[in-house]
């Protein structure tokens, strides 16, 4: 049986203005730039620079009141303005005042561009000084397309064997593919081409200069690698017979060596991220002082040419139909411009007052730079501060960075979770964080401390935790477990 019934119901939904804006917030400077160079490209009613006497109240009033008369049900019975007229430029256009003073024979005046070698690419020109078979070749070339970004092949060598059928036709045996891997692994940088870490340190041993150190290194390596990754450290004098001193130059040797042989490379062809700070923060006469980059606050007005295009359909008395229609684009137009540049003034705002309130809860800290200084501090806190929501907060913290005096750091970084020390007072987890590493980097490394002995420790300093929580520190500042920490 149908029924038809009525239900009403609250909801609250967001406006397109603010969805663009909270985007807009959480853009960092760089991104942030982009967004504005795209919105001046696609609307030509908005422009930057700064414009004299510009008085946007009453010109946006103008807008509103032209809109309403766009609206009207009018009768359209004279053409008195003509639209193109306000479009047209009475400067002299660019083309005309532009020529080629350059002839067919000069040299050629653009700029060129770095082009790198990838690291593929790179082994690949290596194997044209090995003599290899055309088979051979093909499976060599593979086997280096197979190379990842860190040196190393990380597939069974059966499954490049069917890989090698399938995909290049090529039909062979593990023990050929085998044969040319071992030339593969001569090829720069020492270690490339390996399968797991035990043979990359190996194929970098072999290749040094054969010293007694190197010896029992590559000894350790090829015969008791496990107990050297758990630092089994007896188990190896006793198997190898030999002093502490021969053990630990063997060990050092291996230190030196490079896990990740890929990462070596540098061929000219990889992207270098550039941080740009959206805040500073300077230390003038005791106070803190806080700035936002200029480059966040950009000088934007409305085109005058069109809002004097709106003038002049308001002062008309008889419009025209496609006077009308175009008029309904420019304003739109303006519209567009009036939005976005109420939009970034809000968004300079409110970077500024979160970074504020974040600056004068922290303000021990951005005074000393001890990080033992950083308060307690979480979303919420800022967030009822300058009475905005927490997502709001988020924006800003999670992609922005602050150019202070002890180097540029992401906002996000100053929030930490709270914890009670032993005198009832509210630290900061960072500061545990901190005192943690310091008591580890001063350990004696021949007897590392267990996270039982950190959390006696740290217990004794005021700041009684559990020794799981202790663990989960200790791994958050990437440091291993105390047999790991060990040095002979």
């Amino acid at each position: 049986m149908l029924k038809q019934y009525l239900q009403f119901k609250l909801s609250q939904k967001l406006s397109p203005q603010q969805i663009q804006l909270m985007k807009l917030i959480q853009l960092p400077t760089q991104a942030f730039e982009q967004r504005l160079k795209q919105e001046l490209e696609e609307n030509p009613a908005l422009e930057s620079g700064k414009e004299k006497h510009e008085d946007y109240e009453d010109t946006f009033e103008e807008f509103d009141n032209s809109a309403d008369e766009i609206n009207d049900n009018e009768t359209i019975t004279a053409e008195d303005i003509n639209v193109d007229d306000y479009l047209s430029d009475d400067d002299i256009p660019d083309y005309r005042t532009q020529s080629n003073n350059y002839s067919s024979d000069d040299e050629e005046k653009s700029v060129p561009y770095a082009a790198g070698t990838s690291f593929t690419q790179h082994l690949t020109n290596q194997l044209n000084t090995f003599r290899l078979s055309d088979e051979e070749m093909d499976i060599a070339e593979f086997l280096v397309g197979s190379i990842d970004e860190s040196g190393y092949i990380r597939r069974s060598l059966n499954d490049i064997v069917d890989d090698l059928a399938f995909t290049q036709n090529i039909f062979t045996e593990v023990e050929t593919v085998e044969k040319v891997l071992h030339t593969v692994h001569l090829l720069d940088p020492a270690g490339v081409g390996a399968r797991n870490l035990q043979e990359c340190l190996s194929i970098q041993l072999h290749r040094k200069e054969k010293t007694p150190d190197v010896e029992l290194a590559i000894d350790i390596i090829d015969n008791a690698f496990e107990q050297f990754t758990k630092k089994h450290y007896k188990k190896l004098l006793q198997k190898f017979d030999v002093t502490e001193i021969q053990l630990r130059d063997a060990i050092e040797e291996i230190e030196h060596l490079n896990p990740k042989p890929g990462g070596s490379y540098s061929g000219g062809n990889k992207m270098v991220e550039h941080v740009v700070p959206d805040f500073a923060i300077r230390i003038v006469d005791g106070e803190l002082e806080l700035t936002l980059n200029g480059r966040n606050a950009p000088e934007l007005h409305v085109s005058r040419e069109y809002s004097n295009m709106m003038k002049g359909y308001k002062e008309s008395k008889d419009k025209s139909k496609q006077q009308k229609d175009a008029v309904l684009f420019i304003k739109q137009k303006l519209d567009a411009a009036k939005w976005f540049i109420e939009a970034i003034k809000q968004r300079q705002q409110t970077l500024f007052v979160t970074m504020s309130a974040i600056m004068d809860y922290q303000q021990e800290y951005f005074l000393t730079g001890d990080e033992r200084k950083l308060k307690p501090m979480i979303l919420k806190d800022i967030a009822d501060n300058i009475g905005m929501d927490v997502s709001t907060v988020s924006r800003v913290a999670n992609s922005k960075y602050v150019d202070t005096p002890y180097g540029t750091k992401l906002i996000k970084e100053f929030f930490s979770e709270s914890m009670t020390n032993d005198q009832g007072e509210e630290v900061s987890t960072k500061e545990i964080k901190k005192i943690l590493e310091t008591v580890i980097e001063e350990e004696d490394k021949r007897k590392p401390l267990t996270d039982e002995k950190l959390a006696s420790i740290l217990k004794e300093k005021g700041y009684p935790i559990a020794r799981r929580t202790v663990a989960k520190y200790r791994e958050q500042l990437d440091f291993p477990v105390a047999r790991l920490r060990k040095k002979i």
